[in-house]
Formats: C-alpha cells, sequence, structure tokens
C-alpha cells in the first residue's frame, strides 16, 4: 500500500535505506530527504510545509528511480551527479572520486597560504572534478591555476564545473602528474592524490568510485612519493607543497618531505581530527 502522505513515504524509504544498506536512520532520512529535494524540486522549507500531502499528488517517478540505486548501494552523489564543496556545488561522475568534506581541510590550507592580492601560479594534481583547482581560482581571481588529470574522462568533468561556476582562470592539462609539465614552475603545489593501499579492505565500500583515483601501490604511497620527489623541479625556491595523505601515513609522509628539501613541515588534521594534511616549503 502507498504510503498515505509525502513525509510517511520519505520515513518508510529511509527505514528501508537504513536496514538495507546498514547506516544509520537519521543519516538515511537526510539522505532519502536530499534526494526527495533533487528530484521533487523541492527546496528544504517547501518539503516540510508540503510533507503532510498525499504521495500521489507528486510525481515520484525519478525519486522511485534514485531510490532504487540508493538501494543497491550507490552513493547519494553519483544518483544525483552532484555533491557540494566548500562553496558551491560541483557536478560528479563515475569518472571522479566524491568531493569529501574532509579535502575542504586541503582547499582551507592551499587558500590560507595563498595572498588575495598578488598574481600567483598554483598547480592542482589529480584534479578529479576540479574541486580544489576551481575553489582555489573563484577565492583566489588573481591567480592562475594549473589542474592536472592523467583521466581524460575526469578532466571532461572538472572543465564543465569550471565552466559552470565562472572559473576562467584554470587551466587544464591532461599528465601522468608532472610528464607534461616540464619547465613550468609555481609557487604552490597542491594535491589530493591516490593514498589507499591495494590490498585496503574499505575497498570494497569504495566499489563506485574509480580505483585508479584511490589506490597507489601496495602500501598506499606510491602517487605521494612521486609528487614529492618531483615537486622540487616545478617549484620556486620558497615554494609550498601541500598533500592530504591517509590517516597513518602521517609519519613516512613527514619524512619524504624532508628527504625531498621541504622546511618548516605542518601537520593538518581533518574534521574527525585525525592527521591528513602535510605541508612544507621548498629551500
Amino acid at each position: 500500500m502507498a504510503a498515505a502522505s509525502l513525509g510517511a513515504l520519505l520515513r518508510e524509504d529511509a527505514v528501508r535505506l537504513a536496514a538495507t544498506t546498514r547506516i544509520g536512520f537519521d543519516t538515511a532520512l537526510r539522505v532519502i530527504h536530499r534526494v526527495a529535494h533533487n528530484r521533487l524540486s523541492l527546496p528544504p522549507a517547501q518539503r516540510i510545509v508540503r510533507e503532510h500531502e498525499p504521495s500521489g499528488a507528486f510525481a515520484l517517478e525519478r525519486y522511485a528511480e534514485a531510490v532504487v540505486r540508493l538501494m543497491a548501494g550507490e552513493p547519494v552523489a553519483y544518483v544525483l551527479g552532484e555533491e557540494p564543496f566548500r562553496n558551491h556545488v560541483f557536478r560528479v561522475t563515475h569518472d571522479v572520486l566524491i568531493p569529501r568534506p574532509d579535502t575542504e581541510v586541503l582547499a582551507a590550507c592551499a587558500l590560507e597560504s595563498l595572498p588575495e592580492g598578488p598574481a600567483v601560479r598554483v598547480l592542482d594534481l589529480g584534479t578529479g572534478s576540479g574541486c580544489i583547482a576551481i575553489s582555489i581560482a573563484l577565492e583566489r581571481p588573481r591567480a592562475s591555476v594549473v589542474a592536472v588529470d592523467a583521466s581524460p574522462a575526469a578532466l571532461a568533468v572538472a572543465r564543465e564545473n569550471a565552466r559552470r561556476l565562472g572559473a576562467a582562470n584554470v587551466r587544464f592539462v591532461e599528465s601522468d602528474w608532472y610528464h607534461g609539465l616540464a619547465g613550468q614552475r609555481f609557487d604552490l603545489i597542491v594535491s589530493n592524490p591516490p593514498y589507499v593501499a591495494a590490498g585496503d579492505p574499505h575497498l570494497a565500500d569504495l566499489a563506485h568510485e574509480p580505483r585508479a583515483a584511490l589506490v597507489a601501490g601496495d602500501d598506499g604511497l606510491d602517487a605521494i612519493r612521486r609528487i614529492v620527489t618531483d615537486a622540487g623541479k616545478h617549484l620556486d625556491a620558497g615554494g609550498e607543497l601541500i598533500v592530504e595523505h591517509g590517516y597513518a601515513q602521517r609519519a613516512a609522509v613527514v619524512e619524504m618531505f624532508r628527504a625531498g628539501g621541504f622546511e618548516r613541515l605542518t601537520g593538518h588534521l581533518d574534521l574527525a581530527g585525525l592527521a591528513r594534511v602535510v605541508a612544507g616549503y621548498y629551500a
């Protein structure tokens, strides 16, 4: 029997989602509400006001299709094709990682190191959806930002995000890390690279996301090694490198920075209080 009201339908679907995907009911209800806002074109305030109305008064086909995908374990960002990051909403597809709130810490570190006035040069390695590069470009409009990714499909998503959000000061380059950047130097290099170990059991929970953007060798550090080792060829003296890493990788990444000629190292915590970002200046 169909739910008597929209609110009852949403709560029933949240119960089913929680049971199917083994998440808490409150989390499931937030996801269902987000889908309802998107698929029913109901802003939160309207949803609250109209939840008492019969569910049959709404065109539920697209909403129901989205719920089926959620029940199959697909992340809500891919179902809806979008995810918020800092002050903007970014388009996402299965070709890019879903932007995470913890990565906003990396973007904030980069922005804090960039003065608002001067025209600085910034490189974002492994840009994916472009959320870091575009956020920097929008908040530092005088910066010249180069965003690199080895995936043409990911770059297509990033370019579309830049166009839609009006980030005209980003240039996109298809490149395997620094390979296509010979002779180019920057004031800041920032990266959220792959850092999951090949055998990490948590990969099963990330099956919908591109493996190449997650996994970096047996210990998860292959990409960071390459980024840090070659950074000196692309940083001006006194330039800064800021890298996101796994929660248990801080010590290894700090040692790489030191071996790579970086000084004045700092570490930053994610929203859960775990070590997540290392920054350092090239001597």
